[in-house]
């Protein structure tokens, strides 16, 4: 790995740095890197919705392995933690602990990605601290740099902890789905979309628009990052008296792009221009060879769900509680489109 470390902290620059916690706001993103000789992990924080992605550099059901997830999560306030693998793997982390939520087409260019997820289940006030292990700064050693930390540990392997049962299907979402396929459907027969124009957003734009929209209360998404060695490409969608900003991570070596909007249509108005810009964005992203789009929204938003099916998408997962809004955990509708196959966008 390309990342600096700096030695371990003593006792009294970590008093300083807690004290100076206090009143600075950490990131809302970070990398924490787990290694030793059992395992090697790349956890992708993101503070803002309390939810992590797991990058596994090292296959197998080590119990280790669920013990360092669980407990650096826990630590940093994580209630949603994923992982996607291939289909290979999905029985690995199930035994984990992890359940398959759902997958994308051609994530990985000619393979699928699978999604596996797991809640994590809120701390027992009354469990004794030992319950929920922390790293321990001054034996295994936690470095900051910027945004990245790395843990090391010479723990032995702990044994697995129970695990807990999958939750039950969501019929919110298919009322959801099934109504969006209706109504997009007679969109598509008889509806007229708004001609859309894109531009590109620098970084203090999308931060300034994110503000704002924060503060509005309506804000589904802060654009923090999803994935590693990604690059950016946020875009404001406009038409006659409407605006959109629409984000994509684009992950170049594998040709996909995870898609994010901003805001959702407060009307129908608003749900076809939207309808417009993805398709739009989705026409952008195929200029620029990318292969396959995939995004999430609200599992009781009709109005979304129904912007992205006349997009050309397609519900392929529900993701449990892993959307934060207003204070809440919601459950999240992934939906993916193949914009090209393989070979045939050269």
């Amino acid at each position: 790995m390309a990342t600096k470390l700096r030695a371990p902290l003593s006792t009294t620059t970590t008093k300083g740095i807690a004290s100076a916690k206090a009143v600075t706001p950490g990131p809302t993103f970070e990398e924490v890197f787990v290694r030793n000789d059992v395992v090697s992990l790349c956890l992708l924080l993101n503070r803002r919705s309390r939810q992590m992605r797991v990058i596994d550099f090292r296959a197998g059901a080590s119990p280790a392995k669920k013990l360092f997830v669980q407990s650096i999560a826990r630590r940093e306030r994580i209630e949603k933690v994923v992982v996607l693998v291939e289909r290979d793997e999905c029985a690995t982390w199930a035994r984990l602990g992890f359940v398959r939520e759902g997958n994308i087409p051609g994530f990985y260019k000619r393979s699928d990605a699978f999604i596996m997820g797991c809640v994590v289940p809120p701390i027992d006030a009354s469990a004794k601290s030992v319950d929920t292990p922390k790293p321990r700064i001054a034996e295994s050693g936690v470095f900051s740099v910027g945004r990245h930390s790395v843990y090391t540990s010479e723990d032995e392997e702990p044994d697995l902890e129970e695990e807990a049962p999958a939750p039950a299907a969501s019929a919110q979402a298919e009322k959801t789905v099934t109504q969006a396929r209706r109504i997009a459907k007679d969109l598509l027969a008889n509806g007229t979309f708004p001609t859309v124009k894109l531009a590109q957003l620098q970084p203090n734009d999308v931060a300034k628009r994110v503000a704002i929209a924060t503060k509005e209360g309506r804000a589904l998404t802060g654009f923090e990052s999803f994935g590693r060695d990604v690059t950016r490409d946020d875009i404001l969608a406009t038409a006659k008296g409407a605006e959109l900003v629409i984000g994509a991570e684009i992950q170049r070596c594998y040709g996909n792009a995870f898609l994010e909007v901003l805001t959702g249509p407060r009307d129908d108005k608003e749900r076809n221009f939207m309808t417009a810009a993805i398709e739009a964005a989705c026409e952008r992203l195929l200029a620029s060879e990318i292969v396959c789009a995939f995004s999430l929204t609200p599992a009781d938003d009709v109005k979304m769900a129904t912007a992205f099916v006349a997009a050309g998408f397609r519900r392929t997962g529900l993701l449990r509680q892993h959307l934060r809004l207003k204070n809440e955990r919601v459950d999240a509708i992934l939906w993916s489109r193949k914009l090209a196959t393989p070979g045939e966008e050269e």
